[in-house]
């Protein structure tokens, strides 16, 4: 599991959405789908080289909203706790 930061760049603004755990490291030009629900297209990943750091994040994953014309905004209907996350995970927490 990596332990990356979220940045929206919106505009002219750079704005920190939140630290997420992922498994797979996401590349430029892709879209993820975040906690919030919507889809993002990723514009730009960071990762620090040769950084300790006691927060733990490795990399900063520069994204935007996807456009509203985008095949990924048809993903309609997603709950993401119901359907994406792990039951075994979940039982953990109980």
């Amino acid at each position: 599991m990596y332990k990356i930061l979220i940045m929206l760049h919106d505009g002219d603004d750079y704005i920190r959405m939140n630290k997420v755990y992922i498994e797979s490291m996401p590349v430029a030009g892709q879209y993820i789908i975040h906690s919030d629900g919507l889809p993002y297209y990723v514009e730009e990943v960071t990762t620090f080289v040769g950084y300790v750091s006691s927060k733990g994040a490795i990399a900063i994953v520069v994204v935007h909203p996807a456009p509203k014309d985008a095949a990924v905004n048809d993903l309609y209907g997603v709950d993401i706790v119901q359907d994406l996350d792990d039951p075994e995970y979940n039982k953990k927490d109980k």
